[in-house]
């Protein structure tokens, strides 16, 4: 008799509106779709959950690229969005890398050099380009270099 009880309670608590449900699924944002699913109230008892049929979760706003490239490298693991690349410059001159050097872009951000390449260069301004590769490692493309070097973002 215990055991059912608590079933039931389990069961209770785990029951979600299948109307919230079937609109979470119908939208195509990512963003959108995760916090229509977490407006869900589960467990809400089922008069609650006929009245809100009609009504349309709360939807948080989409980050925009800006919000995205502020946040480029030190974003939580589990983040739900993520982008793949930010594109900025280095201001001025740009004489090259040694490992753990820190290089401060145009947009703010400083990136340390996380592996032990280094390469010698004479650029003016140079454009650079920020990308994950595999495994979450982010690499600095810098125009006007042969290669590409690990880096770590510091602010």
């Amino acid at each position: 008799m215990k055991s059912l009880l608590a079933l039931m309670l389990v069961s209770t608590a785990a029951m979600a509106d299948d109307g919230a449900m079937l609109r979470c699924r119908q939208l195509t944002d990512a963003p959108a779709r995760l916090a229509c699913y977490d407006a869900i109230q589960l467990g809400a008892p089922v008069a609650a959950a006929a009245a809100a049929v009609g009504a349309a979760p709360a939807v948080a706003a989409a980050p925009t690229r800006a919000d995205l490239e502020r946040s480029f490298g030190k974003e939580q693991l589990a983040a739900p969005v993520k982008i793949d690349s930010i594109e900025t410059s280095i201001n001025g001159e740009f004489d090259g890398w040694v490992p753990n050097q820190r290089i401060r872009l145009a947009n703010g951000q400083v990136w340390m050099i996380a592996d032990d390449s280094q390469e010698n260069l004479s650029l003016t301004n140079p454009k650079v380009k920020i990308e994950r590769g595999l495994m979450g490692a982010i690499f600095m493309d810098i125009d006007g270099a042969r290669s590409a070097p690990r880096v770590k973002r510091v602010k």
